[in-house]
This record gives structure tokens, C-alpha cells and sequence, in this order.
């Protein structure tokens, strides 16, 4: 059997994020994810040149987007003879894609590779009602008047309206803030924490904006040079100002747009491969992706939509002997303030822990200020799709600035959950 080959991170690249209805208002999946691979095209000198495979996606898809990574490929410069496959994991798409895409490098499959992810709210798909879409079809199969008269029969303008893509989870009926209020309240998650949160993201953000550190990852794209997103200037007076979201009637909500991830258009990528190809070709080295882990509760029964990272990360740590310890970077995806404090709470139980995750012990807490500090989501934005490849490319460069090992985990819809585990070269 084949020796399992060690997996790089080369680097990452995403175009600046935007709140939706902004800066990408007249931009698509393909636009986002053909330029946020253009970057790593540009950076890294791979003009006409092929890699393995490209793997990524989104989350609001067009009928369009039927082959969206290979024609994002392509557009992005790539040799025609890299092969693409479009995947869709909800918000964990583009880290999943990565851990695929690693899997085969570390077997030997391909060599080099590409995960991505995008995600334009601004352009969401809007589809007409079933019974005109039927109606619809029936009428272009139509050959006879007739025929044609009995399409027709019984339509209604109310057939005309259109209907927007939905957020709700189809086995619950509830949003995803709808869901993370329940999980709020279980957790006692009080609003001057979420709040505290979120300001401490955003302060983060804007610390690494200003510094630089953002630089390298970000490339130019339709005018747009920077997130619009992160605010500098926001305060706990100001985030107490803003009402309850999704729970707007027992008088008890505690999720707002401040500490919420925004709506957001945006796309990320980041280039893996075997240590042999990278040094070959004398490109960076900037950390190694170890391994990975998904997973999924029963949230239509309780579990709590977003808790799923707690078992994902659970068992990859039992999986590599590691405890929280063993890592001076965690990276967590903050698709809201509340969704991470329950999930920090959540490691630190020991009847959750056992109950839950199987554990005598608790994994326990974590350091604060090991946690997301150059801030996430909640300041960045949060393209569903693209937030992983964000994620993992922002971790690489801390690690190559000097982090030794970093746990990153997204919460996805669906009650699932993915963590990787990256380390020092």
C-alpha cells in the first residue's frame, strides 16, 4: 500500500466581502469563485497550467451553476485539462472540499488542488410557484390548441408570485437564528455576552485590516478592494440598540443584526498539495493540513442546529490523541455570537460531555484570546460557502507568522459540523 503523503497549504484567496446588495449587487456564483481562484492563479503562477482537480461550490445556486467549479476554473485561467467537481456541504462547503481534496493528495491520487466556495446573496435564485412551473411545461409539451387550452385551464394570477429562496430548515420549519435563539436560551446565553462578542470580533478585524495582515489573502475584484463589513467604529451602546431578530414576541430574544453574521456576497480558495509538488515549483509552504472530521446531530429532536461542531471536533481530537492543550489557534466560524458561546459552554460540560460526546471528561475551556484573533465571521461576513476556505487560509498565515497548531470548526446548516486540524510545516 502507498506510503500516506503529508498534505500543504500553499496559500489562500478571496475577494473582499460585501454586504449583499453592495459592492457585487450585479455579480454571480461564477464571477466570485472564478476571481477568488484568479487570485491563486495570479500568485502562485499557474496561468494555462493544470492542478488536479478543483473542488468547491455554493449554497444559492442557479440552474446555471450546474458545473460552476470547472467553469470557474476555467475562467480563472486554469489548464483545461484540470478536472472540477462541484459539492454543496451548506456553510461548510469549501473546508469539506478541502478535506476531500486532501484525502487524495495524501493517497496519491493527484497532486496539487483547489478547494473553493462562493456565495451571492445579491443574486439568489427567485423561482416561480410549482403549479406554474408545471404549468409551464405542460404548455411547451403542448402540440394541439387544445392541449395548449388545457395547460391554461384554472391558472390564477396568484400563480404569478414569486417565490423567494427559503432559509427555513425543511424538517423544523425554523431559520437558523430561529434555531440558534433556542439554543441561546438553553444555554442561558446572555445578550451583553453576544453582544461583547461580536464587538470583540469586529475590533479584532479591523486591528488586522488596518496592520496588514489581511493583505496578502485579499485580492481586488470588480472595484471592490476591501470588506465592507467590519466595523471599527462600532460599541456596546450601539450594539444595544439594535432589537431582537428572530424572536421578536415572548420579550425574551437576544439575537440581533449586530450579533449576527450579515447577509454577505463573497467567494474564498485556497491551493493544497503534496510537500514534493510545492517545493518543486518553489512555492510556499505555510503549514500542513492534517486531518479532519464531520459530523451530524438529531437537531429536528433537540440537539441544537449549530452544536454539531462540538462532536465533529470531539472525535477528531480523540482521533489524533490531542486535547485542547495541544493547540495555540482555534479558529470558529461565528455564524452568531450566541452559537459560539454555547458551543464553548458545551465543551467545558461534563453531562453534555457525556451525554453527548461520549467523554468521562470534558474537552474544557479555552483560552479567550487563542480564539479567532484576528476576528471572524461576525466582522468579515459570511458568504456561506466560502467561509471555510476563508477560514483555513487566515489560520495558514498565522501559522506561518509563528502559531504552531490550530483547530478550526464551521457550523453548517442541517445540524452538521466540520474540523480540521492544521499545523506547523
Amino acid at each position: 500500500m502507498a506510503e500516506v503523503r503529508k498534505v500543504v497549504l500553499v496559500g489562500g484567496s478571496r475577494i473582499p466581502f460585501q454586504r449583499a446588495y453592495t459592492g457585487y449587487r450585479d455579480k454571480g456564483n461564477l464571477d466570485l469563485m472564478a476571481a477568488a481562484i484568479g487570485g491563486l492563479v495570479e500568485r502562485f503562477d499557474l496561468k494555462g497550467q493544470a492542478v488536479g482537480e478543483v473542488m468547491g461550490g455554493a449554497v444559492l445556486n442557479h440552474v446555471r451553476d450546474f458545473n460552476l467549479a470547472r467553469e470557474a476554473a476555467l475562467n480563472a485561467g486554469l489548464s483545461p485539462a484540470t478536472p472540477a467537481t462541484s459539492i454543496q456541504m451548506a456553510c461548510g462547503t469549501s473546508l469539506q472540499a478541502a478535506l476531500l481534496l486532501a484525502g487524495k493528495i495524501a493517497t496519491g491520487e493527484i497532486d496539487s488542488a483547489i478547494a473553493a466556495g462562493s456565495d451571492s446573496v445579491s443574486d439568489s435564485p427567485v423561482v416561480v410557484t410549482d403549479r406554474l412551473q408545471h404549468r409551464l411545461i405542460d404548455l411547451s409539451r403542448a402540440r394541439t390548441i387544445r392541449e395548449r387550452f388545457r395547460a391554461l385551464k384554472g391558472f390564477s394570477f396568484a400563480e404569478l408570485k414569486p417565490v423567494a429562496p427559503s432559509t427555513a430548515e425543511p424538517r423544523t420549519g425554523l431559520s437558523m437564528g430561529e434555531h440558534c435563539e433556542l439554543m441561546a436560551k438553553e444555554w442561558a446565553i446572555a445578550r451583553a455576552d453576544q453582544d461583547e462578542w461580536a464587538l470583540r470580533s469586529h475590533r479584532l478585524a479591523a486591528e488586522a485590516e488596518a496592520s496588514g495582515l489581511l493583505d496578502d489573502l485579499i485580492v481586488p475584484f470588480s472595484g471592490v478592494l476591501r470588506d465592507n463589513n467590519v466595523r471599527a467604529e462600532t460599541s456596546m451602546a450601539k450594539l444595544n440598540d439594535m432589537k431582537p431578530v428572530f424572536d421578536r414576541r415572548s420579550g425574551q430574544g437576544t439575537l440581533t443584526a449586530g450579533n449576527s453574521t450579515p447577509l454577505t456576497d463573497g467567494a474564498a480558495a485556497v491551493l493544497l498539495a503534496s510537500e514534493a509538488w510545492a517545493r518543486a515549483r518553489g512555492l510556499p509552504i505555510v503549514a500542513t493540513l492534517r486531518a479532519g472530521q464531520v459530523a451530524g446531530n438529531d437537531f429536528a429532536h433537540g440537539d441544537g442546529l449549530l452544536m454539531a461542531p462540538t462532536l465533529a471536533v470531539s472525535r477528531l481530537l480523540d482521533r489524533l490523541g490531542l486535547g485542547f492543550a495541544d493547540f495555540d489557534l482555534f479558529e470558529l466560524h461565528e455564524a452568531f455570537a450566541a452559537q459560539v458561546l454555547c458551543t464553548l459552554k458545551a465543551f467545558a460540560d461534563p453531562a453534555y460531555s457525556r451525554a453527548h460526546l461520549g467523554r468521562a471528561e470534558p474537552l474544557g475551556e479555552i483560552e479567550e484570546t487563542l480564539i479567532n484573533p484576528m476576528g471572524s465571521s461576525l466582522a468579515y461576513g459570511h458568504p456561506f460557502a466560502a467561509t471555510g476556505a476563508r477560514i483555513l487560509a487566515l489560520a495558514g498565515q498565522q501559522i506561518a507568522a509563528g502559531r504552531q497548531r490550530a483547530l478550526i470548526s464551521v457550523c453548517t446548516a442541517g445540524g452538521m459540523g466540520v474540523a480540521a486540524v492544521l499545523e506547523a510545516a
